[in-house]
């Protein structure tokens, strides 16, 4: 972004321009000694490694917590499930034997209904006779 660096902020344009003899002294100075090992990490590096490390573990406790707890949770839903489905296969079992016994006892109450019409019909003829009989045995 030109126009918006601050002047104490060095640019491209404001670095001298290396030279040959700058490069080769750079090169040589590379090549003669090992460079230097890595300055030892600032004590605030070191507490936030650490930190990230408690954090790290803290994160496979909860992770091994939430595995135990799913596994838990798949056991017992099997189970429920496993006695769920026979507790269904019994109440099927039970209706079908009730469905049938109500088929039954819908029958045998057609039939007593129809005996009982029938009856009322005999009985019909009997009082006819009866009167009959009453009236015969008057005269």
């Amino acid at each position: 972004m030109k126009g918006h660096e601050s002047p104490s902020t060095p640019t491209m344009a404001s670095l001298p321009p290396l030279t040959s003899s700058a490069a080769a002294a750079d090169h040589h100075h590379s090549s003669a000694a090992p460079p230097d090992p890595p300055p030892p990490p600032p004590s605030h590096a070191v507490d936030l490694l650490e930190a990230i490390a408690v954090v790290e573990r803290d994160s496979a406790a909860i992770a091994e917590s939430f595995t135990s707890l799913f596994a838990s949770l798949r056991s017992a839903l099997s189970e429920v499930t496993g006695t769920s489905i026979e507790h269904i296969q019994c109440l099927s079992d039970a209706a079908g034997r009730l469905q049938e016994s109500a088929i039954e006892a819908a029958g045998r109450g057609n039939r007593f209904i129809n005996s009982c019409i029938r009856l009322n019909e005999e009985m019909k003829g009997v009082d006819k006779l009866a009167k009959q009989l009453i009236c015969t045995i008057n005269l």
